[in-house]
């Protein structure tokens, strides 16, 4: 167990196999402050791959959907990896630094990622891959307060754009803050060395205490990642494209090749899309993933649940559009618990968002 685990059991947390926290011993308190102030979450096991030399945009461009070509410096844009049959590999969150192009994956998928990016270093390429996830701690704020806390500890984060980030030297060293998309009001991170980790955080739970701020762990931030109608885990997976997902807006159809593209591309040129993402209510609580029926018809699959202190189910699931419009009644499970289409999730093509599918 490392400092920093140590120091989150100090706080009343409850650890996950990979030491970061699941709660800290109230989870209706830390769903509460998210919804009316702000929660701190450990955030350190998203991969932080740092890439460097004259072809790491480049680099990443040619294999991702997102136009990573011209990172302008403290701009950031999120991508998806896909493999030749437009199949999802990985999804990162790209920023360009003062030091190189800063990609952070998904939770666990660091030493993934980054072995995959050096796979694909061509001969004559100028590019470097380093894991940085070992010696950086990242932290993320979420939450009705959530900018203003961030403002307690950089009072010009509120220049900061959507998806940017800025580098600012502190008494507990250079920290990367970077805006990312919204699961809950605003989402922060704050990136920082792992041996002034602990301080970080203190500091930060100091200076945003008087906006609502207290920690909170995996299990409160995955209420609020479904809810939003964020991909993660199940989704995120080589069972889907980025399209079928919500992903809409990290897909450029205007760059040149990637992996995956002509597939990807022709989906757009066609306006075709067989089955998307939707939030659904369930009736009880089902754990994903489950089969999802329509008619008595395989509809599609329960990708994601989790039950919300206040009783709440938020849901995911990947449907056949002709079952994607909001109320559509279905069954879940071979309980055959009770379910209804909410609304599609995420970023949808247009031709999916504005047309009424039909069953």
């Amino acid at each position: 167990m490392n400092e920093l685990s140590q120091y989150h059991e100090t706080l009343g947390a409850r650890l996950a196999p990979d030491q970061i926290p699941l709660d800290y011993g109230d989870l209706a308190q830390e769903y509460a402050a998210a919804k009316s102030g702000a929660i701190l979450l450990d955030r350190s096991h998203e991969g932080r791959i740092l890439l460097t030399g004259r072809d790491r945009f480049e680099l990443v461009n040619r294999m991702s959907t997102n136009d990573m070509s011209e990172l302008a410096q403290h701009e950031g844009k999120p991508t998806v990896f896909t493999n030749p049959n437009a199949r999802i590999l990985f999804r990162a969150s790209g920023y360009s630094l003062s030091s190189g192009l800063l990609l952070i994956g998904e939770a666990g998928q660091g030493e993934a990622l980054a072995n995959y990016l050096r796979r694909s270093i061509f001969f004559g390429d100028e590019a470097t891959v380093e894991d940085i996830s070992a010696e950086t701690a990242q932290f993320a704020v979420h939450g009705k307060q959530a900018d203003a806390a961030m403002m307690r500890l950089a009072p010009d984060a509120s220049a900061i754009p959507a998806l940017g980030c800025a580098e600012m030297e502190t008494d507990l060293g250079r920290l990367i803050i970077a805006r990312r998309k919204a699961i809950c009001g605003g989402h922060w991170i704050v990136i920082g060395a792992r041996e002034a980790a602990v301080a970080l955080h203190r500091d930060l739970l100091r200076r945003g205490a008087d906006c609502g701020l207290v920690p909170a762990g995996s299990l409160t931030y995955n209420c609020l990642r479904i809810g939003s109608g964020r991909p993660a885990n199940l989704e995120l997976s080589p069972d889907y494209m980025p399209l079928e997902l919500g992903l809409w807006d990290e897909v450029s159809f205007s760059k040149g090749c990637y992996t995956g593209q002509e597939i990807i591309a022709r989906m757009e040129s066609r306006q075709r899309l067989a089955k998307t993402l939707v939030k659904v209510s369930l009736a009880s609580m089902v754990a994903a993933p489950a089969p999802v029926y329509a008619d008595g018809k395989l509809a599609g699959t329960l990708t994601s649940s989790a039950q919300a202190p206040d009783g709440e189910i938020h849901a995911l699931a990947v449907l056949k559009l002709r079952y994607a419009q909001a109320g559509c009644r279905l069954t879940v499970g071979p309980g055959g618990i009770e379910a209804e289409v909410l609304e599609y999730a995420g970023a949808q093509p247009p031709f999916v968002r504005d047309a009424t599918p039909t069953r």
